[in-house]
């Protein structure tokens, strides 16, 4: 009887050590290869530290733990993806996620390390389950899918200081996510920079975007959010496009330059307010304000063309465009808006009006606005601030400059 009630005792104390025992360090260059690493981490999580090196893998790496920190080297650690069948190079997400549809991780970080692959590989890093993911520091580049993809990674993921590139899809894709925050990244020639669907506030700051072979940012059915102090430029699509029921959204103090279609486009946008951005260099529209999209204020922004001041460019004739092209484009109203607050911005330099309607609008008001020099491809003497209609507009205490004395 002593003996057995010992051996229970042990049993118990072996397996309550077994719960509690502490996160552990793993250095990745005394395993076989990365996923022995990776599945060395004990349940209770723990450091992996990956060595500058080149690390070709040809399956998923796959990251099954709460609390683990994943950390290289630099941009020295690479994981290179030879994988040809569309699969990524990281999952994280939980083991049991098949089964059980509302297991999630906690806190899984990655930092300081470079992941590159081919136009055959999938994306970077899939990560889904993930609650308070931290990605910082890590290069994702060349994938033939997404850089990086949060996917009901509800609670606050974070992504930071990285630097996403050259991927066939979005740089960063996030679906389904909650109090998102990327910050201080660098997206360059991705196919769009980042999608976020059916998500809540995203906190996107000081990002520099630029030469996007789609669009910029784009939202969908996301409310609550703010896209502020970044600079975005070169896409061949739209800057920021909202659409799909978005609402409560600020989109302020960018930098939005030379876009080959547009802007901003409010395609199904409410209650969202445009401020203190600067417009240049924009070839179809610089807001394009949707027939499904109310209630919006547009405020305080410049919208130009390359002027940099009359008599003050010395450059040759031949320099005097450094982009090539002389354009600039104001605000494109369609038929069916319902509200919408238009004042205190400056137009200058622009080859369309400042604002203009394709149809019948209500409720909006344009004033106090500065208008100089626009209309240069548009017939001689047509209105700047242009709505056909007599009703559903008041156009007031705009000062327009005369254009006979436009230089």
């Amino acid at each position: 009887m002593m003996k057995t009630f010992l051996l229970l005792i042990l049993g118990l104390a072996a397996s309550l050590q077994a719960q509690t025992s502490a996160p552990v360090s793993i250095d990745a260059s005394k395993h076989p290869n990365l996923q022995a690493a990776f599945d060395a981490v004990p349940e209770s999580g723990g450091l992996v530290t990956i060595p500058p090196g080149n690390y070709e893998i040809t399956e998923p790496l796959r990251v099954k733990t709460a609390e683990t920190r994943i950390v290289g080297g630099g941009a020295a650690t690479h994981i290179i993806n030879k994988n040809e069948t569309g699969q990524p190079a990281i999952i994280l997400r939980p083991a049991n996620l098949d089964t059980e549809k509302k297991a999630r991780l906690w806190r899984v970080q990655m930092a300081d390390l470079r992941i590159s692959g081919s136009e055959k590989s999938g994306d970077g890093i899939f990560a889904e389950g993930i609650q308070e993911i931290y990605l910082e520091g890590v290069s994702v580049d060349h994938h033939g899918g997404h850089g990086i993809v949060l996917k009901d990674c509800y609670e606050d993921p974070r992504v930071a200081d990285c630097i996403i590139t050259y991927n066939k899809k979005s740089g960063i894709e996030i679906l389904g996510c909650h109090d998102i925050v990327v910050n201080a990244n660098h997206f360059e020639e991705n196919q769009d920079a980042l999608r976020c669907v059916d998500a809540f506030n995203l906190c996107m700051n000081g990002n520099n975007i630029d030469d996007h072979l789609g669009n910029g940012v784009i939202i969908e059915n996301t409310y609550g959010s703010v896209v502020s102090g970044n600079m975005i430029e070169e896409c061949n699509g739209t800057a920021i496009i909202l659409d799909r029921d978005c609402y409560g959204i600020t989109l302020s103090a960018n930098v939005i330059a030379h876009h080959l279609e547009g802007g901003i486009d409010l395609r199904d946008a409410c209650g969202c307010t445009i401020s203190a951005n600067t417009f240049t260099i924009a070839h179809k529209f610089s807001v394009r304000v949707g027939k499904d999209s109310e209630r919006n204020t547009i405020s305080g922004n410049t919208f130009c063309n390359t002027y940099i001041g009359a008599g003050k460019d010395k450059r040759p004739a031949e320099h005097k465009t450094p982009m090539g092209i002389d354009e600039g484009t104001g605000v494109l109203v369609e038929g069916g808006v319902n509200g919408l607050n238009l004042n205190g911005n400056t137009f200058s330099g622009l080859s369309t009006a400042a604002v203009w309607s394709t149809g019948e609008v209500k409720n909006v008001l344009v004033t106090s606005n500065l208008c100089m020099d626009c209309g240069r491809k548009l017939a001689k003497n047509s209105a700047w601030l242009s709505f056909e209609q007599k009703t559903g507009v008041m156009i007031k205490d705009n000062l327009i400059e005369s254009p006979s004395s436009a230089p």
